[in-house]
């Protein structure tokens, strides 16, 4: 394993760095409420952030989105480049990386996807309604590369990350096939959640969609962005320890400062070593996959320590900052709004190990479903 950064992954963090420093302030975030930053995510786009998420592979994106999370800027990077930029590139057809990549890449459409919490749905039988809530499937199946088919979609997925900024969702149906749906042709209801996301229910009644891939693209898609959202947590995660040990340091009790107390500087310790587990198996999940190595159980992990131990990271962060932690207006309040819902997105740990389990269990992989890449290796 090798996760030294190329020099265009590390220009390309450095530059996103540099924008999130510039323009996700406190006070800049406060003013977007369950909204977008409209002026920060024209500046990553005018930047080429997402479009150079193909060159700079999964991997690049981590790094980029552990930027995003230390300062928890409202932009839908993550859910625009994991569902949208990379799902297309890697499973949509010629026509459709012609037609839907160049305003992925230059930001003026924005792509979410609509996900199970976890995985291993059952297929639905076309036109009925499905018992977990995915959308069930009506009209033709595509096969294994062949040309993208249309079809029809009806269902409720009770929340999708950042649908209200969104123009295009990726639907995952209740028998793991993939579907573009133009949020213009469906029903939005906003709907609040932990975070400040621009999140909403969507509803879909009959409503046309396209097929994105075939065997395998869910999969990929699901791996995929369980990896993205873990990198996305190490940074929530690396900026609320951040913010707890400047406070720490600053903060006297008797004439000593709090960091000086041995039970807060274990408490801290504990959150580091969180914090980098998180971060290291995003980065190993990562490069796996950007490598075409068998990487299915790699993102479970990562998710796993997401979940779990991104949960006990804002939580220490909120502890270490006192009574201060319990304002609802300061910064590390955030974070912990921020790690308590994605380890919600990312699902239970007893969930994720329990699929883990059976993963395992099984002697399933991508590489043995075809690849990182499913329909296009098995072909």
């Amino acid at each position: 394993m090798d996760f030294t950064p190329t020099e265009e992954q590390t220009a390309a963090c450095d530059l996103a760095a540099e924008i999130f420093a510039d323009l996700a302030t406190p006070e800049r975030l406060a003013a977007a409420g369950t909204g977008s930053d409209d002026e920060l995510w024209k500046a990553l786009c005018a930047a080429g952030l997402p479009g150079a998420v193909e060159d700079i592979g999964l991997l690049g994106l981590v790094l980029l989105l552990e930027e995003q999370g230390r300062v928890t800027a409202q932009v839908p990077f993550a859910a625009s480049c994991v569902y949208g930029v990379l799902a297309v590139a890697a499973h949509g057809t010629a026509k459709q990386r012609d037609r839907w990549l160049p305003a992925l890449r230059q930001g003026s459409v924005v792509a979410t996807g609509a996900f199970p919490a976890r995985g291993g749905v059952t297929a639905s039988v076309a036109g009925a309604a499905s018992a977990d809530g995915l959308a069930s499937v009506a009209g033709p199946t595509a096969v294994a590369g062949a040309a993208s088919v249309d079809g029809t979609l009806s269902g409720t997925v009770g929340w999708v990350p950042w649908l209200r900024d969104a123009s295009v969702v990726l639907v995952a149906a209740a028998d793991r096939s993939l579907w573009l749906v133009r949020v213009a042709d469906a029903q939005v209801e906003p709907v609040e959640l932990t975070a400040p996301w621009a999140a909403g229910r969507l509803v879909l009644d009959g409503t046309p969609g396209e097929r994105l891939g075939g065997l395998g693209a869910y999969d990929d898609v699901r791996a995929g962005a369980r990896i993205a959202f873990a990198g996305l947590q190490a940074g929530v995660c690396a900026g609320s320890l951040a913010r707890a040990v400047a406070h720490t340091n600053e903060r006297e009790q008797f004439g000593r400062p709090l960091a000086a107390k041995q039970g807060v500087q274990l408490r801290a310790a504990d959150a580091y070593m969180d914090t980098e587990a998180i971060r290291v198996t995003a980065y190993e999940a990562a490069w796996r996959r950007d490598t075409g190595l068998p990487y299915d159980t790699h993102a479970l992990t990562a998710a796993w320590w997401a979940s779990e131990a991104g949960k006990r990271v804002v939580h220490a962060g909120q502890h270490l900052h006192g009574g201060a932690g319990a304002d609802l207006d300061h910064p590390v309040h955030r974070h912990f709004l921020w790690g308590r819902q994605l380890d919600a997105y990312l699902g239970c740990g007893s969930e994720v190990l329990e699929e883990l389990g059976e993963l395992v269990a099984l002697g399933e992989s991508v590489a043995q479903r075809g690849g990182p890449h499913g329909e296009d290796d098995a072909r």
